[in-house]
């Protein structure tokens, strides 16, 4: 079977699972370092994506064409945007759009140029193991299941908040990367999954909770979330 890849945006994200890793190699490719080993008896490929859609579109290119993986397993923070969604509950993404992509009036608001869609569904089976891994992790947390918005700018106002609401008004959270492994994994049959914890209401405090939530309980989520997936 093929490598599973984990991802993170950020490296407090991800320096937990790193640490579970008992043999991995590190490879440098594109600017990237790619740590490809065994986590809980599986084999994975573990890398930071960076921030913003591009970067993370060539980190899903990278990491499907030169390391062979077959599933993407994205984990890290986004912000609240339904609201319902608080700081510290979980998002498993079903679907993911671009808040930021406006080809109007030759495309409809949202759609991809050339794809006729604008929301790019991740995997069901993919996605609801990763739900189930995600309640056994954390218990006393809220999972929530839906449309995950992506753009290229940390939104950290109520005014901007509120204008994202009225325009995609089913989306639960906000972040910067999603989309884009969502649209490249889709261009390559490849199967991903995403989820979020919560970590700031993308609102005037965003910045400042963002920061606090990444030192401080990001990491340990992701790392509990990834064992809890691998081990089944």
């Amino acid at each position: 079977m093929s490598p599973i890849a984990i991802v993170s945006a950020m490296h407090e994200e991800l320096s937990a699972v790193l640490a579970l890793m008992p043999d991995e190699t590190m490879q440098t490719v594109a600017g990237r370092d790619f740590y490809a080993g065994h986590l809980h008896g599986q084999e994975v490929v573990a890398v930071l994506s960076r921030i913003g859609k591009v970067a993370a579109a060539t980190t899903a290119t990278v990491l499907i064409e030169r390391f062979q993986v077959e599933r993407v397993l994205f984990t890290g923070v986004a912000g609240g945007l339904a609201p319902g969604v608080k700081v510290g509950d979980v998002v498993v993404a079903d679907s993911f759009v671009q808040h930021d992509l406006d080809a109007s009036p030759i495309f409809p608001r949202y759609e991809v140029p050339l794809y006729g869609m604008s929301r790019f569904p991740t995997s069901a089976t993919l996605s609801d193991k990763l739900a189930e891994a995600a309640r056994r992790a954390l218990p006393g947390a809220t999972l929530h299941r839906g449309l995950v918005a992506s753009g290229d700018r940390f939104v950290a106002s109520a005014a901007e908040s509120r204008v994202l609401q009225a325009a995609l008004p089913d989306a639960l959270a906000v972040e910067m990367e999603g989309a884009a492994f969502a649209q490249v994994c889709h261009d390559y049959g490849v199967a991903f999954a995403a989820v979020r914890t919560v970590s700031d209401r993308a609102d005037d405090e965003a910045h400042g909770d963002f920061l606090r939530f990444i030192e401080e309980v990001a990491s340990r989520h992701s790392a509990a979330i990834v064992e809890a997936f691998l081990r089944g």
